[in-house]
C-alpha cells in the first residue's frame, strides 16, 4: 500500500473514532443530551469500548483470510488506544458523575453491584495493553511475551459485554448485536488460524 494513501486511511480513522466523542461535547455544548445526560455519556462511551475492541479483533482474522489486506495490522494500536479512551471516559464517567471521587461510595459499587465489578475488571484488563502499546515496550517484553499478554484483550471483551449485559434491565436486548459480534470474532480466531495452517500446508506441498 502507498504511503499517501496509509496516511488518507489513517485520518479518515481518527475521524471516524473520535466522532462519538465530538457528538458528546456537541451534544453537552448545546444541552442535547436527553433527560439524563449522565447516562447518555457512559452509554455512548461504553458502546464505543465495545464497538472498537470488535474492531480490534476482527484485524487478525480478516488478514488469516486475506492475506492482501496484510497492511490492517497497522491500524490495530491505534483502533486499540482509542477503545482505551472510551473505556477511560466511561470510567471517569462513572468516577466523577455517579460516585462524585468518592472512593467510599466506589468501593461499596465494586463489592455489591455485580455490572460495576465487571466493568472495573474490564477496565484493569484493558489498563496494561496500553501501557504495553508502544514499541519500547515491545522491545523490553520481547515478541513472544508481549504477545501473551495482549491476550487480555479477550477477557476485557468478555468482561465488557457482561458488563453491559448486567447493567440493562431483564428482557432489555440492546447487547445482543454487539454479543452476537464479539462472539463471531472470538471464534473466529481459532478457525481462520486452522484455514491458514491448512493454507500453509498446502503451499508447502506444491513447493515440494
Amino acid at each position: 500500500m502507498k504511503r499517501s494513501t496509509l496516511i488518507v486511511l489513517k485520518s479518515l480513522t481518527w475521524v471516524a473514532c473520535l466522532a462519538p466523542a465530538a457528538w458528546l461535547v456537541w451534544g453537552a455544548a448545546t444541552n442535547n443530551l436527553g433527560p439524563d445526560p449522565t447516562a447518555a455519556m457512559a452509554f455512548a462511551t461504553g458502546l464505543a469500548t465495545l464497538r472498537l475492541l470488535a474492531l480490534t479483533l476482527a484485524i487478525s482474522p480478516i488478514r488469516r483470510l486475506f492475506p492482501r489486506l496484510s497492511w490492517l495490522i497497522k491500524f490495530r494500536r491505534l483502533l486499540g488506544l482509542f477503545a482505551f479512551f472510551y473505556a477511560s471516559l466511561h470510567m471517569l464517567t462513572y468516577v466523577a458523575l455517579y460516585s462524585g471521587f468518592s472512593v467510599a461510595a466506589m468501593g461499596n459499587d465494586i463489592v455489591k453491584r455485580r455490572f460495576i465489578t465487571m466493568g472495573v475488571a474490564a477496565y484493569l484488563l484493558l489498563l496494561p495493553l496500553a501501557l504495553t502499546s508502544t514499541t519500547w515496550a515491545i522491545r523490553k517484553l520481547g515478541g513472544k511475551n508481549w504477545n501473551r499478554l495482549h491476550k487480555l484483550i479477550y477477557a476485557a471483551v468478555i468482561c465488557g459485554v457482561i458488563h453491559y449485559w448486567w447493567q440493562v434491565k431483564t428482557g432489555v436486548l440492546k447487547p445482543l448485536d454487539i454479543t452476537i459480534v464479539v462472539a463471531a470474532l472470538l471464534l473466529a480466531r481459532p478457525l481462520t488460524a486452522f484455514v491458514e495452517r491448512r493454507r500453509k500446508a498446502r503451499a508447502a506441498v506444491a513447493a515440494v
